[in-house]
């Protein structure tokens, strides 16, 4: 007995089906890896930013102390 074609569609069909979703699949974790690697890459930047912002604020009242300082020198002459 030998199958007819139209007997070997829906099979046929059915492994298509099988290897694509396969390759969605395959497809989904690397874009999922992809977005944990942009999460860890945006997170890095934003603690770059804060520590830029700590010591920006440091510097900053550090210039201001050195100004306070400076005025009370002069005063004091």
């Amino acid at each position: 007995m030998t199958k007819e074609p139209s007997d070997m569609i829906l099979p046929m069909l059915r492994e298509m089906r099988k290897e694509t979703q396969e390759g969605f699949a395959s497809v989904n974790q690397r874009l999922d890896k992809l977005d944990e690697g942009q999460k860890s890459f945006r997170n890095a930047l934003s603690a770059d930013s804060l520590m830029s912002k700590f010591v920006i604020g440091d510097f900053e009242e550090r210039l201001a102390a050195l100004e306070r300082k400076f005025d009370d020198l002069m005063k004091a002459k």
